[in-house]
């Protein structure tokens, strides 16, 4: 894992203006402006300074570590961006000299929910999956690159609950975060979090945010210990990672017992029943099934989590507690 916020250097100061025809223009962060267009097509006009330490020094600048033709020199310039094609503005002492500083100009098109870079992962649960194991405050969003977009770069991801700041570690690969937010535990809840993730694709922002509170995506582990010792009574336990006291935070269990040779998502079960125990007596007159389970908080009736199974056949009998089953 590696700390959100990188990717650019320095703390100079970026300064555009707009005026009534001309898309807005938002600083994101230091050295980043976006230019908001409602379109993909067109031609826009950004005012950049090089910074005030600069002001009666020649200044020469770059687009992209090429120097522009025309030339174009001084502390305060403006370039003009065409459709999506934004980039990297440096200035120098002169064309070949010491470097002062930059600009990146990235290009973010305001449309209703549709991503280039992104794949929706649901019509219901849009871009970014989230989860967590308990109510201790951890949680874990993911979200996918879409196939034409794979190098695409995480730049900023934020999180907080009531104007608060929660903590977020992004992901070694750059495809999930992990966030602690410490200020909400077992106490209920009163604000939702909202998590907003900024990914680029060359000059191309994109910006996602998703809305949720902790109880509604709490997702208890999978089960541990599922066994049995007759081939009729199955036993397993409460996950280690759930919440104690378990009589405060109950789980509930969706049984069922599918036909030898079926998986648990089979739409034929021979039994399917939901109970709070944590065990279950099979009652079926063929000796060849597969025994499924798998749990939900009982209180917010949230998402379960992954079946576990055992199959049985005739007198052996074989047990997982990750079966690699969505819910």
């Amino acid at each position: 894992m590696r700390p959100l916020f990188l990717l650019f250097l320095g703390a100079a100061l970026c300064y555009a203006n707009t005026d009534s025809n001309q898309p807005k223009i938002e600083s994101l962060m230091d050295n980043v402006l976006v230019l908001m267009v409602p379109y993909i097509r067109g031609r826009v006009y950004v005012n950049l300074t090089c910074g005030e330490a600069y002001q009666n020094q020649p200044v020469f600048w770059k687009e992209n570590g090429v120097e522009l033709k025309p030339a174009l020199q001084g502390n305060h310039v403006k370039v003009l961006v065409v459709e999506l094609r934004g980039g990297n503005y440096s200035c120098h002492q002169s064309p070949d000299g010491r470097y002062l500083n930059h600009t990146t100009i990235l290009v973010q098109p305001e449309r209703d929910n549709r991503s280039i870079i992104l794949q929706e992962k649901s019509p219901k649960g849009g871009h970014i999956h989230c989860s967590a194991p308990n109510y201790k405050g951890s949680f874990h969003c993911t979200w996918t690159r879409s196939t034409n977009r794979p190098m695409a770069a995480v730049l900023l991801v934020t999180a907080e609950r009531d104007l608060k700041n929660i903590p977020c570690v992004l992901d070694a690969n750059g495809s999930g975060v992990h966030c602690n937010d410490t200020i909400c535990r077992i106490s209920e809840e009163q604000h939702s979090i909202s998590l907003t993730v900024y990914i680029r694709s060359y000059s191309l922002l994109e910006k996602h945010t998703k809305t949720f509170f902790l109880r509604d995506i709490v997702r208890p582990a999978n089960l541990p210990n599922l066994h049995t010792s007759d081939m009729k009574v199955f036993s397993w336990g409460y996950p280690e990672t759930w919440d104690k006291p378990c009589a405060f935070f109950p789980l509930q269990f969706q049984v069922k017992v599918v036909p030898s040779g079926h998986d648990c998502s089979s739409m034929e079960p021979l039994v399917n029943t939901a109970t709070e125990q944590t065990q279950y007596e099979v009652r079926v007159k063929v000796k060849k099934f597969v025994f499924c389970v798998k749990a939900q908080d009982k209180i917010t009736n949230g998402p379960f989590n992954q079946w576990s199974s055992c199959k049985v056949n005739k007198h052996e009998v074989k047990c997982s507690s990750d079966t690699g089953l969505q819910p």
